[in-house]
């Protein structure tokens, strides 16, 4: 009996990992190679193994011809479970589209004819520019007639304008909080948190009596004679005219 229940544990112990190895693997499938088809054929060919393809990128190619896959991720033959998708990337030919020049002018003529070439608006980057009018396209990529174009996408630098002044930090520790606080209100400059530190006790010289300790009280308020003892931002950074300045005072 005692045998018999071995064996039967045994089978059932193999039976419970051929089904969980099929569970696992049953449902794997290998990626076909889509390279060189249509999107429509690549769309097909993936279904057919349960995969879902997706056009994901479009370039420019000399080598492969214009509505081809050129490339795909997972590449052919990994092993995926189904319903995986498959990135691919379209060929759009070799570049016949001359890249037009667009800086000079504003964002949104740019825009308008990049689209109306047939191109694509790429990424957009803004940085404050002084003595340069907001809005204004300073830079492209890739620059005006460019030849050996990879993508079909021009990406723009825009001014945002000359922007807040900034001003360095100075050391304001030392000073009176009133003094301080009118200082950076003419520079623009707010001031935030001010906390207030609690008193330092002092120790008698040794051989003399300590005095007593004093017993804690509410925390008081700040007040224009108040000192400063440290600040953020510290002495030496740079700081925004707008932003807020916090101190700690005794």
């Amino acid at each position: 009996m005692l045998l018999l229940a071995l064996v039967l544990m045994t089978v059932a112990l193999i039976s419970a990992l051929t089904a969980m190895h099929l569970a696992i693997h049953g449902r794997e499938v290998a990626i076909p190679k889509l390279v060189g088809m249509s999107p429509v054929d690549a769309e097909r060919e993936g279904a057919a193994s349960g995969l879902q393809v997706i056009v994901e990128r479009q370039y420019y190619s000399a080598d492969i011809p214009a509505g081809k896959i050129m490339t795909q991720m997972p590449p052919p033959g990994v092993k995926v479970r189904r319903g995986w998708q498959v990135r691919v990337a379209e060929s759009l030919g070799p570049q016949r589209v001359a890249i037009p020049s667009v800086t000079g002018g504003s964002e949104r003529i740019a825009e308008l004819n990049i689209r109306r070439r047939g191109l694509s608006l790429g990424s957009i980057a803004r940085v404050n520019f002084p003595d340069t009018p907001l809005d204004l396209v300073i830079s492209q990529s890739p620059p005006a007639n460019a030849s050996g174009v990879a993508a079909p996408k021009i990406n723009l630098l825009v001014s945002d304008g000359a922007g807040p002044p900034t001003y360095v930090m100075p050391n304001l520790t030392g000073q009176p909080l009133g003094s301080a606080t009118l200082a950076l209100q003419d520079a623009g400059i707010k001031v935030g948190r001010v906390s207030v530190l609690p008193p330092t006790s002092v120790s008698a010289p040794v051989g003399e009596p300590q005095a007593a300790p004093v017993a804690p009280t509410a925390a008081s308020q700040p007040s224009p004679t108040s000192m400063i003892v440290t600040q953020t931002p510290a002495p030496g950074q740079k700081i925004v005219a707008g932003s807020a300045v916090n101190f700690e005072v005794r």
